[in-house]
């Protein structure tokens, strides 16, 4: 089974091939530059790394959301151009759980945080049963006093990755009363390989989507639509 994993949710962009649940090669980088501009190099530098042709993958696995909105686009539209040509598959894999899963070999409940703004995070709560990751908590946009609070009252040992988790460091180290530790650097961010790995257990298990079937899932308005209904809510009827 071969998967081509997408990940351009967040600041971190990130291709990887997965040939037989071996990690055969990826390329990630966060430099600031536009997803636009480095994905679709990158795919291609995996692709001629791994000697894998993209004709032969299985599927393409690709962090569906939630996230930046114009990189969860860019993601969506570059797995779906690839799979309606190719006609393969599109495993569309939760944003956190693909960022939870870097961590699927801990005991403690696994958190990620991604930035959303606004003193906002996107968050979800995993955590490992019989060497399989199962969601806790669902994936929503709510306030980092909020997170607090959840896991204050969970009571249990967690272990913080993600942007959102360096933004909100000091919040997160006054609040918590719980045992916690934030996740080393090489593990903190997204990774295509885990959407990758992630993609391999979603084909397994037939959870797939056509190229016409796939959207990202941006779990709340943008903030031009938030800023279109407050417009419309100052005019007369």
């Amino acid at each position: 089974m071969k998967i081509l994993g997408i990940d351009s949710s967040g600041l971190t962009a990130s291709a990887a091939i997965v040939a037989d649940g071996v990690l055969t090669a990826e390329f990630t980088v966060n430099n600031k530059q536009t997803h636009s501009q480095t994905l679709l190099p990158m795919i291609d530098q995996v692709v001629t790394m791994s000697g894998i042709a993209l004709e032969e993958v299985d599927g393409i696995a690709v962090a569906a959301g939630p996230g930046s909105f114009t990189g969860l686009r860019i993601g969506s539209s570059t797995a779906k151009g690839i799979a309606f040509a190719l006609k393969k598959p599109i495993l569309s894999i939760p944003t956190l759980e693909g960022l939870a899963y870097r961590l699927a070999v801990t005991d403690d409940v696994i958190c990620p945080l991604m930035d959303a703004r606004r003193n906002q995070v996107y968050t979800a709560l995993y955590q490992m049963e019989e060497g399989r990751l199962q969601c806790v908590s669902e994936q929503e946009a709510v306030d980092i006093r909020e997170v607090i609070r959840k896991l204050n009252q969970l009571g249990r040992k967690v272990v913080f990755l993600g942007d959102g988790a360096a933004v909100y460091e000091q919040t997160l180290t006054d609040g918590i009363e719980v045992s916690y530790r934030f996740a080393p650097l090489h593990l903190c961010r997204q990774s295509a390989a885990a959407i990758a790995a992630l993609g391999e257990i979603y084909l397994a298990e037939g959870k797939t989507e056509t190229a016409a079937e796939h959207r990202p899932f941006y779990l709340r308005q943008s903030q031009a639509e938030r800023e279109r209904m407050e417009r419309m809510k100052g005019q007369p009827k």
